[in-house]
Order: C-alpha cells, then sequence, then structure tokens
C-alpha cells in the first residue's frame, strides 16, 4: 500500500499486511528507546486491536484504518514537563481536522475524551499510552473506513463511506493519514514551543472548539462504578472535563470516565 502523502509528514513509515496491534508493534521497536518521534505504523488488518480500559476492538479486514505514531516531545525549556495528558486531546482534534475536511459542513466532532464523531456517530476511536521509559506516547487511532451499515460494531458507530465519502483502499487512508500527522504534528510543535502552556499554544482552545461534550448534558460512567450527572462545561489546564453536578453549584473535573451525551425531551 502506498501512502506519498503520508509518507512526507513522517520520519518512518511501516505499512503492515496485518498486525495484531499496532500500538504493541510500534512500542515493539521502540524498545530500545530509538525510534524517531512520529515513526508510524499502520494496517487495514489489525487483528487484536483494543480501545480504553482494555475493551477488544475488532474490524472486518481492509475496512477500517488503524494507525499508530510515537511522539517524543523531548524536554522543554520551561520548568515543567511536557504535558502527556493533552495528546489524547490533541489527536482526537487532529483527526476532527482532517475528516472535516473531507466531509464538511461542521457534521464532525470530539466526544471527550477519545472518541471522533460525525453526525453524533462514533468513526473513530484513540487510545494513547505511555511507553515504560516515560519519555514518548504511542497514539492509536482506529478509523472506520468504509464499513457498511450491517457490518457496524454497535448502532452509536458509523464510517466515512456513510458519511458520504467516497474512495477507499490506498486512496483513502492518505487522505485521512497525512492531513491528520500533519495537523497532530503541528499541535505538539505549539504545545512545546509555549513550554508546555496549553493556553499559550491555543491548544486548550483548538480542543475546547472541536469539542462536542462542552455545553452538553452528560452522564459519566466513572472508573469507581459510580455515574455523575450534570452539564459539561469545559475542559481545565490538564485536559479532565468540567461538569457541574446535576442540581447542585459543584464542578466535578473528570480525567477519566464513559461519557454519554443525553438528550432531553
Amino acid at each position: 500500500m502506498e501512502l506519498p502523502t503520508t509518507a512526507k509528514r513522517v520520519p518512518r513509515l511501516r505499512v503492515l499486511d496485518s498486525a495484531g496491534s499496532t500500538n504493541d508493534v510500534l512500542a515493539q521497536l521502540n524498545r530500545d528507546g530509538a525510534e524517531p518521534s512520529f515513526s508510524t505504523v499502520v494496517t487495514l488488518d489489525q487483528t487484536s486491536g483494543r480501545g480504553r480500559l482494555g475493551r477488544v476492538w475488532t474490524a472486518p479486514k481492509g475496512k477500517t484504518l488503524a494507525a499508530s505514531v510515537l511522539i517524543r516531545p523531548g524536554a522543554l525549556d520551561g520548568p515543567g514537563a511536557f504535558p502527556f495528558s493533552w495528546i489524547p486531546l490533541l489527536a482526537g482534534a487532529a483527526m476532527c481536522v482532517s475528516i472535516d475536511a473531507l466531509i464538511g459542513d461542521g457534521r464532525t466532532g470530539l466526544k471527550w475524551p477519545n472518541d471522533v464523531q460525525v453526525d453524533g456517530l462514533k468513526v473513530c476511536g484513540v487510545l494513547a499510552e505511555l511507553v515504560p521509559t516515560g519519555d514518548a506516547v504511542v497514539v492509536g487511532t482506529g478509523v472506520n473506513l468504509t464499513l457498511t451499515e450491517a457490518e457496524l460494531p454497535v448502532p452509536t458507530a458509523t464510517s466515512l463511506a456513510l458519511a458520504g465519502v467516497a474512495g477507499r483502499g490506498a486512496d483513502l487512508v492518505d487522505r485521512v493519514l497525512g492531513p491528520y500527522l500533519a495537523t497532530l504534528g503541528e499541535f505538539v510543535a505549539r504545545l512545546v514551543a509555549a513550554d508546555g502552556d496549553e493556553t499559550a499554544s491555543g491548544i486548550h482552545r483548538v480542543v475546547s472548539e472541536w469539542c462536542r461534550t462542552i455545553g452538553r448534558d452528560v452522564r459519566v460512567s466513572l472508573p469507581s462504578g459510580d455515574d455523575l450527572f450534570g452539564e459539561a462545561i469545559g475542559i481545565d489546564s490538564t485536559g479532565r472535563l468540567l461538569v457541574r453536578r446535576e442540581g447542585m453549584d459543584q464542578i466535578a473535573a473528570v480525567a477519566a470516565g464513559d461519557v454519554t451525551h443525553l438528550r432531553y425531551e
């Protein structure tokens, strides 16, 4: 599979016929810490993919894109460490930029923290995993390219083809992946240049603009097993979702949880 646009965006691109998990492949390639930042692994046949909280992620061969990129931002000039908590949100926003360019009409958005949606339906998921050395992150994305309605894993999912995007195979992969990697690289560079300051870099504003969770009534299923109900009012300086508790003048900062956008009649 030839991906000329994508190849120009990264220092090292590996296109695999098949892979268990592109995140695992890339982490193993970087086991000695020598893999250059923004090295990328791609396949259209991921057989053992996973999502957040260890959920299994599978898809028909040739109809979904699995791509992982290594991000090693390097040391910052300022006093703070790189804010890795923003990486999943940056990746989601970057994928929104790429997909929105293909679809248009403002139909694309980010559901906090890691789902890219079209018309409120999931078309892409993001999984970011810190490498053992702690100086880099492997960011995996899974994009539904040409799944039919019958092939969708859940009723709340969609694909680029169902959203009206033409094309298939390498051409479609290149049109999605090349712009995504270029935008993600720009976002990371802006954050590094601002010494990790999410406001000065403009990253907080960009992510907030793409985040369709803000302003919605939500239910957040927390890792503790409890449910939090309220209105999502923003994102804090570390990327946590701010939720005003239902019926209370109290704001909760959510670092992890499954968000459901509620619709009240």
